[in-house]
């Protein structure tokens, strides 16, 4: 009994889907003629067929069909003996048959008529907008290290290479250029100076005009007044107009220079770590070196300033003192490049100019100056004791005489002394025992055999 209700079940699915009426079947009566248009679009060749009057199928050998089309071709033979047909097919879906696209159509002309009026539809090839400080180039190196040795205490060492290039915007290009070997932990003339850079720079500049900050050349080599070439610190400003028949250029730039180069050569003595007294160009015994300037040659070979390298120095006194760990004989040549400044000054330097290029005509104009700041001195301040030394003084350079001594800590390669007392008198006696109080003591060269040092 399952069975039978089964299979009853599927015959009547199957029946209902066959007799499941379609809505796009149609029925057409139309007049007889060679062509008959049965559709607008395309027509489905499935149950498609012709009935004459009498509502007999005519033969298929009596038409074509352009099923594409939708169009019927009649034979003569039919044109002759009815006048009216019936026409059965099926239509395709809506979706099939109906026209797509992004535009109205509508707007769509013929290629020779109103072209004067066509607009020309192309994509946009503009570029996406620019980011500021994007695209910079970056490369260089940092590195730390620790240096420990059983004769010396702990020493950070630093190297730093940095280059960056690159736009910060569409028109104006960066290129800056820091480079240190060393990023000293100390200050003053036992270690190396925090503005010691090997190179530092940074510079704007499109093509007309350029802005430079940091190390900077100031040069004239285009007059026949005024030659010169100096290496500064400081800002250049340039700029440039430029014309079918001409060119002007115009630039401006201000340093600071703390002093003039000069040298000291001497001949090391046996066993005699310092102090060696720096002498200026004109036999002066009292110089001001400026911080970081100078350049200690040892027999040609570059020295390393610092308590835990070859030697240190004192900018104010103008000397140089080795330590113990590179012993001086008598046969090593000394040369001390350094820059000092004669009037304890900073010095300032300004150079501007312009320069009118054309076919007849190429026109110069420079200036240069140079001048002490006086609101700005470079040697260190004066203790109380030492301005009332100067007051009590006046005019008078013999009675300009102060006290040097300064207390210090103990460290195994500084050169101090501890006071004593000699027949009622007090002095300074070296010592190297960190018990003692210490002191840092400067002595003045007032000719041979004329002080009262003693070794």
């Amino acid at each position: 009994m399952k069975r039978i209700g089964i299979v009853f079940f599927l015959l009547y699915g199957i029946f209902a889907f066959s007799q499941e009426p379609t809505g796009n079947y149609r029925t057409l009566k139309v007049a007889v003629q060679d062509t008959i248009a049965v559709d607008s679009t395309s027509i489905n060749p499935v149950k498609f067929a012709l009935l004459d009057k009498n509502g007999i199928a005519i033969d298929t050998t009596k038409y074509k069909v352009n099923f594409a089309k939708g169009e019927v071709y009649l034979s003569p033979e039919i044109q002759a003996s009815e006048d009216t047909i019936t026409v059965n097919f099926v239509k395709y879906p809506s979706f099939l048959t109906k026209k797509y696209s992004l535009l109205d159509p509508n707007i769509i002309v013929a290629d020779n008529t109103a072209m004067d009026r066509l607009i020309a539809l192309q994509q946009s090839t503009r570029e996406n907008e620019f980011k500021p400080f994007d695209g910079l180039n970056t490369n260089g190196s940092i590195s730390r290290g620790i240096t420990i040795g059983n004769n010396q205490n702990a020493v950070v060492n630093s190297q730093l290479d940095l280059q960056i290039t690159g736009k910060i915007s569409d028109n104006v290009s960066i290129r800056a250029s820091i480079q240190d070997a060393n990023i000293p932990i100390q200050d003053g003339g036992y270690s190396q100076s925090l503005n010691e850079f090997d190179q530092i720079f940074i510079e704007l500049f499109t093509d007309a005009w350029s802005i430079r900050a940091g190390d900077i050349d100031l040069v004239n080599n285009k007059s026949y007044f005024a030659n010169f070439q100096k290496k500064v610190q400081g800002i250049a400003l340039g700029g440039r107009i430029k014309k079918e028949e001409s060119e002007t250029t115009m630039f401006a730039s201000g340093a600071v220079v703390r002093g003039v180069f000069s040298q000291s050569f001497f001949l090391g003595q046996e066993g005699n770590q310092g102090p060696y007294k720096l002498i200026g160009p004109n036999g002066e015994l009292f110089i001001l070196i400026i911080s970081g300037s100078e350049r200690v040659y040892v027999n040609g070979l570059l020295l390393e300033r610092g308590e835990n390298k070859d030697y240190v120095i004192d900018y104010n006194a103008g000397e140089i003192k080795f330590n113990p760990t590179y012993p001086i004989t008598a046969d090593m040549r000394i040369l001390v490049e350094y820059q000092y400044s004669d009037r304890n000054y900073t010095r300032f330097i300004g150079y501007s100019g312009g320069n009118y290029t054309s076919e007849k005509l190429d026109l110069g104009v420079y200036g240069y100056l140079e001048s002490d700041a006086k609101n700005q001195p470079l040697q260190q301040n004066l203790s109380e004791e030492q301005v009332a030394v100067l007051q009590q003084a006046g005019d008078d350079p013999t009675q300009m005489v102060a006290p040097s001594a300064v207390p210090d800590t103990f460290s195994e390669n500084k050169i101090l002394y501890r006071k004593d007392f000699f027949n009622g008198e007090e002095i300074f006696v070296f010592s190297n025992n960190p018990e003692d109080a210490l002191f840092q003591v400067r002595f003045t060269m007032v000719g041979n055999n004329q002080g009262n040092y003693i070794i």
